[in-house]
């Protein structure tokens, strides 16, 4: 096996989710020869209280330093589209996060340019790399589910709960014009089409701004990061706090989800429960070390984790023993082994065992029709 070691990375992005990719990138021995800020002076304020590399002057300067061999962009939403194509451009693999674009018009240009190249291309969709999921996509693949008939479940978070939660993600000028579909429903569809290997083929949507005017604090905030006892100015907001989604899949199954970034309690509830003929199966992202397991004829169980019991391609995503928790930034760590392993063996192969920027577009595809179908007020067709 090719020695991941050998491959250099840096970090575009030095936000919460910039030094999760920068740990994730450690843990695995590879090194991170250099971060990009906003600005060399932000960068700089932030590796003052978290460990990372020196910043590079620019973007352009990172790209030019043949040290680099992989690209991670963890950048507000507007900038991805220029950023991967320079990256691209200079021949250098890229991993990028959701969205990969800000419509699907701009990601399926991206996917081109990315499989005329040699690179390795990937979208952050880390959430399938819970060995839990892994093990309910192979239980769902053996058929001990059944016919599937319904696939259920959302993504709840509060950090927008207030009035005075501000982010980048608010703006449409950097965020898009979706935000709770795109920020954390597109995580959700691309983890059940994964579980299930049936993708949407229709819906209809609902969305919902329940705070139709927020107070934005007079300078930057960083996600997650509290900014109290700041100057702030009235902020009228056009993108949804809340969305209500009915799916049709491929194969006859049914389905719902609800997307909200406004309910109080929930820190990051990913949840999915997928009814079949012969059983069900369920998880939560904020008790990621279960599976629970029903039946009608026998008593539920919850299964879990332990490599000892799951199946071979959930086993394979899980290093500490029974008993000793993993969660989210292990599921980084095992997306990049996977990429970096493709990397390494020097370029894509024939079937990625990660999601790439195919996956990308098809999470754009799914967005625009989300949007598509809010405005129309109807069912739409999900372009397959």
């Amino acid at each position: 096996m090719a020695d991941l070691t050998k491959l250099r990375a840096a970090v575009v992005g030095t936000g919460f989710i910039g030094v999760v990719h920068v740990e994730a990138l450690r843990r695995l021995g590879i090194e991170v020869v250099g971060v990009v800020g906003s600005s060399p002076e932000r960068a700089r304020m932030k590796a003052a209280t978290t460990p990372l590399p020196a910043p590079f002057d620019s973007f352009e300067s990172m790209l030019a330093d043949e040290r680099v061999d992989v690209v991670h962009l963890t950048t507000p939403n507007h900038l991805h589209y220029d950023q991967v194509t320079a990256t691209l451009a200079a021949g250098k693999h890229v991993v990028c996060e959701k969205p990969l674009a800000l419509d699907s018009t701009q990601s399926a240009e991206l996917l081109e340019l990315a499989q005329r190249t040699e690179v390795v291309h990937c979208t952050n969709f880390n959430i399938r790399f819970y060995p839990q999921c892994r093990h309910a996509r192979a239980v769902v693949a053996d058929g001990r589910l059944g016919d599937v008939w319904d696939v259920h479940g959302g993504y709840l978070q509060d950090w927008l709960l207030l009035p005075t939660d501000w982010n980048w993600r608010l703006e449409p000028d950097k965020g898009g014009g979706l935000r709770a579909v795109t920020d954390i429903g597109s995580h959700w569809v691309d983890l059940v089409e994964f579980v299930t290997r049936r993708r949407v083929e229709e819906l209809l949507a609902d969305l919902v701004t329940t705070i139709p005017v927020r107070r934005r604090p007079v300078g930057e905030v960083e996600t997650f990061a509290a900014a109290d006892d700041v100057e702030r100015v009235d902020a009228p907001m056009s993108t949804e706090d809340l969305a209500h989604v009915l799916l049709r899949f491929g194969g006859g199954g049914h389905g719902s989800a609800v997307v909200s970034q406004v309910s109080a309690g929930r820190k990051n509830s990913l949840r999915f429960e997928i009814d079949g003929s012969l059983g069900a199966l369920a998880w939560d992202a904020e008790r990621p070390e279960e599976l629970w397991l029903g039946h009608r004829g026998r008593p539920n169980e919850t299964l879990l984790r332990n490599p000892a019991l799951l199946e071979p391609e959930a086993a394979a995503r899980t290093t500490l023993p029974a008993g000793h928790a993993e969660g989210f930034a292990d599921t980084f760590k095992e997306l990049y082994r996977a990429v970096y392993t493709a990397a390494a063996a020097g370029g894509m192969p024939e079937e990625p065992d990660f999601p790439t920027f195919a996956d990308g577009h098809r999470a754009n595809v799914v967005a625009d029709a989300v949007s598509r179908s809010a405005r129309e007020r109807g069912w739409v067709e999900v372009p397959a």
